[in-house]
C-alpha cells in the first residue's frame, strides 16, 4: 500500500461527502432513472442507462432520453402492453455498437420477464433469493437474459458476466443504484434482498487509475478479480457500504484528474 489506510480513508471519506450529493445527478446516467417514480420504471430505465453507459456522458444521457421517449416515457407499461407495430419506432436506434437488434431483443426479454415477475431483482438473486455472491448473481443474470430461444449472439457482449472475466463495471453500477440506501438522494435503494456489503465497486478507467495510485489495486489488468480486490480494500474503510467510495474514486478521477 503506497499510503497508509488512515490517510487514504480520510481522503476518500471527504470526497464521498463532496460527490454523493444531488448535484451529481444531472450530468450522470443515474439521471435517467431519476426521471421516474414507479419502481419498475426505475428498474428498466436504470438498466438501459447502465447498458448504454460508455462513451461521453452527454451522449449517453441524450440517447437514453431518446430511448425513454420511444417507450412513451412509461417503460414498464410500454414493455408489457406494446404491440408488434409499436416496435418499428426502434429501428435505426444506435449507441456506439449497441443497435436496434440488441434493443429489440432486450425489450422482448423484459416483456417475457415482467409478465412473470414483479421486480427485476430476482433476475439477479434467483427465484428463491438463493444466490448469495455477486459473481453468482451476475452470471445468473447473463444466463437468464440469453435463455430465450431467439437470443442474438451479438447482444451478449452488451451484458457482461464474470464468467468471461469481465469486471462488469456497468452492471455493478446498476446494482449500486438499485441496492444502496442512504439519505443523499443519488442511489435508489429499492431492492432489499442484496446487502450493500455484497456490492462490488464499478471499475471504469478513472476508478482504476485512482485505485492504482492509492495502492488499492495491485493486480495487472482489469477483470472481475481486480474489481473484487478493489472492493476488498474498500471494505476495510467501511465493511457495511464499501461501494460508496465509488463516488470518491470517480470524482477524483474525472473532476480532479487525480
Amino acid at each position: 500500500m503506497e499510503q497508509d489506510y488512515a490517510t487514504i480513508k480520510a481522503l476518500l471519506d471527504d470526497r464521498v461527502e463532496k460527490y454523493n450529493q444531488p448535484d451529481f445527478i444531472p450530468n450522470d446516467p443515474v439521471s435517467i432513472p431519476h426521471r421516474f417514480t414507479k419502481k419498475q420504471d426505475i428498474e428498466i430505465s436504470g438498466l438501459f442507462a447502465a447498458i448504454l453507459a460508455w462513451g461521453q456522458r452527454k451522449t449517453i444521457i441524450n440517447n437514453c432520453i431518446k430511448l425513454m421517449s420511444l417507450m412513451d416515457s412509461a417503460p414498464h407499461d410500454f414493455i408489457l402492453h406494446h404491440r408488434e407495430h409499436d416496435l418499428k419506432r426502434f429501428l435505426g436506434f444506435k449507441h456506439r455498437t449497441f443497435n436496434d437488434t440488441d434493443l429489440l431483443y432486450l425489450l422482448h426479454f423484459l416483456r417475457w420477464y415482467y409478465e412473470q415477475h414483479e421486480s427485476l431483482e430476482t433476475a439477479f438473486t434467483g427465484e428463491q433469493n438463493e444466490l448469495t455472491s455477486q459473481k453468482e448473481r451476475l452470471e445468473h443474470f447473463h444466463t437468464l437474459v440469453f435463455s430465450l430461444e431467439d437470443a442474438p449472439q451479438r447482444t451478449r457482449k452488451h451484458i457482461a458476466t464474470p464468467a468471461r472475466k469481465s469486471a462488469c463495471k456497468r452492471l455493478n453500477m446498476y446494482l449500486r443504484w438499485m441496492v444502496r440506501k442512504d439519505d443523499c438522494g443519488v442511489d435508489f435503494g429499492i431492492w432489499n434482498t442484496m446487502k450493500m456489503s455484497d456490492l462490488v465497486c464499478p471499475c471504469d478507467v478513472h476508478v482504476e487509475r485512482v485505485g492504482r495510485k492509492l495502492g488499492l489495486i495491485t493486480r495487472k489488468g482489469m477483470d472481475w478479480q481486480t474489481a473484487e480486490e478493489l472492493t476488498d480494500h474498500l471494505r476495510v474503510f467501511d465493511p457495511a457500504d464499501p461501494v460508496k467510495y465509488d463516488y470518491a474514486l470517480f470524482g477524483l478521477g474525472i473532476e480532479e484528474k487525480f
